[in-house]
């Protein structure tokens, strides 16, 4: 089984699918946000091709940890991914997600118009590589 990580934004939305082990996150092609039905059709795609059976959405929680409106229509947007979809969808705090990855790109030298191309995916794939990492760590407490 694999999860698929996502980075969801109001023109864009990053991607980003595990091993099927639970270990890496590679970064998927960003899908275009044109309408919800298109969003959820694709995301329906993207989980059978991949046999994904866990969702991991990124939660925009404000730095001093309140939730704000963006947070509000994740959470409505989540509960219609489980409703359409079929698989559990998990809320994940995202805080920095963006920041580290632009730092990341910067570090790696990609100019401008490459880093606006990369910066969804990337981002899923930090959102969904801290997500993995956080159920080792439990899994090794146990």
């Amino acid at each position: 089984m694999r999860i698929l990580g996502i980075d969801f934004g109001e023109k864009r939305i990053g991607l980003a699918v595990s091993d099927p082990l639970g270990i890496t996150a590679q970064g998927l092609e960003t899908l275009k946000h044109e309408n919800k039905r298109q969003v959820l059709q694709a995301l329906s795609d993207i989980c059978r091709e991949n046999e994904v059976g866990e969702i991991v959405i990124g939660l925009p929680i404000n730095m001093d940890g309140s939730q704000g409106p963006k947070a509000r229509e994740i959470f409505g947007f989540v509960a219609e991914l489980e409703k359409n979809l079929g698989v559990p969808v998990k809320p994940w705090d995202e805080r920095l997600s963006s920041r580290q990855a632009g730092r990341l790109m910067i570090e790696q030298g990609l100019s401008r118009q490459k880093q606006r191309q990369h910066s969804d995916r990337l981002a899923a794939t930090l959102i969904l590589q801290s997500y993995l990492e956080s159920k080792r760590s439990i899994s090794r407490e146990d």
